[in-house]
């Protein structure tokens, strides 16, 4: 469940992104457009790329955190199978102890009444 979560996360990030570059793209005016045009060959480039970086980190610390999370939720998973085999385990050590001292007469209940005669 947490690995589907993560991965719908991850899915959003990616339609975030997407919404991100469409609304500042819709945000320029026509005069900026228009700058923006003239100054696009020296600044565009670099600008692009510094975004391009940008998401790669982001969409790398994703992806890495992703990794983490599935190692995490496997080492629960681990962790609660161990956990019921042990539960397992103090069950049955439980009851051999319980016949144990079931079968031993130092824990044998005395009858008061029957020694007083």
């Amino acid at each position: 469940v947490r690995v589907e979560t993560f991965t719908t996360n991850l899915s959003f990030l990616s339609v975030l992104f997407s919404a991100v570059d469409s609304r500042s793209a819709a945000l320029y005016s026509k005069e900026e457009d228009e700058y923006f045009t003239m100054n696009s060959d020296i600044d565009g480039d670099t600008e692009n790329q510094v975004e391009l970086e940008e998401k790669t980190r982001l969409i790398n610390q994703v992806l890495e955190l992703q990794h983490t999370l599935e190692d995490l939720s496997a080492r629960v998973d681990a962790v609660k199978e161990e956990n019921l085999k042990l539960k397992s385990e103090n069950q049955v050590l439980g009851q051999y102890i319980e016949n144990l001292m079931s079968a031993s007469s130092v824990f044998q209940t005395t009858d008061t009444k029957s020694k007083r005669k």
